[in-house]
């Protein structure tokens, strides 16, 4: 075997992003074969990554956009363990060319994206060589996908929320005004009807329970406490869904009269909204 030499060993973390240490060891490892040695370091990755499966990565970026034509938008949240990897410009453009690929690829999952190849090479291997390079749990931690007639995208602050809204006609400074709306609120559903049942007989079962606990409800009536119940009901939808909810850039009309206002005929059909931790 020729000796490594200290060229190969700088050729080797150029082409890997892999630490020095590890590339001498690496072309130590395969006889100076440079194929070999990335072989090496990538395997060396999906080691890490499962001595790292139990750690968690609530830090990353977070990347909202749509296709070309706004009939179909995609959330990536590529996850790491802390905001000094999640703020460097480099991450943010590697999570960046993995959601170009979900868009130019028309990824319909997680698992889809891992598969799919950028210059030669899946993104589950671009993720395990980037693991090695920088030590940290790395993951295409969300993936969030909708189709309609228009989709609108937002990014909030600095990649830590992405959002996506659906609408039946094109409607682009509304659809951009819908998301941050859901960026700031938090909505659960676009409307009552949208409301799992689920969620609206737990909100009933926690309302009425802690009725009957108050002392100033003793006594009441079942009926009574009921009807009050169905009042808080209301309440909450009117503070949860997002057409119910005060418009944030004008809190004296609600969402969904701000979207009449702007077409009659345009209406929200779903939303997602993914955030970090």
């Amino acid at each position: 075997m020729s000796a490594i030499t200290a060229q190969d060993i700088n050729k080797l973390r150029q082409a890997t992003g892999a630490g020095m240490m590890d590339c001498r060891k690496a072309l130590t490892e395969t006889n100076g074969d440079f194929e070999a040695a990335i072989d090496w370091l990538r395997k060396q990755g999906q080691k890490v990554a499962a001595k790292r499966s139990d750690r968690e990565a609530k830090e990353g970026v977070i990347i909202a956009k749509t296709t070309a034509d706004h009939k179909t938008g995609f959330v990536v949240c590529i996850a790491c363990e802390t905001d000094f990897v999640s703020k460097n410009a480099e991450f943010v453009a590697f999570a960046q060319s993995i959601a170009d690929a979900a868009v130019a690829n028309n990824v319909k999952s997680s698992e889809e994206l891992n598969a799919v190849s950028i210059n030669g090479i899946t993104v589950a291997d671009m993720i395990n060589d980037k693991l090695a390079s920088i030590g940290e749990k790395i993951s295409v931690a969300k993936f969030e996908r909708l189709d309609a007639p228009f989709v609108a995208s937002y990014i909030h602050g600095a990649n830590r929320m992405g959002v996506l809204v659906a609408l039946t006609a094109e409607a682009a400074e509304l659809g951009k005004d819908l998301a941050m709306q859901i960026a700031a609120m938090n909505p659960v559903a676009v409307d009552a009807d949208s409301v799992p049942a689920e969620t609206v007989a737990r909100e009933r079962a926690i309302i009425i329970d802690t009725m009957k606990e108050d002392p100033k409800m003793a006594g009441k009536p079942e009926e009574m406490i009921a009807k009050i119940a169905e009042g808080k009901i209301a309440a909450f939808f009117k503070e949860q869904t997002l057409l119910a909810q005060s418009f944030v850039k004008d809190g004296s009309k609600t969402v969904g009269d701000h979207v009449k206002s702007v077409g009659a005929d345009i209406k929200v059909t779903e939303f997602k909204r993914v955030a970090l931790g």
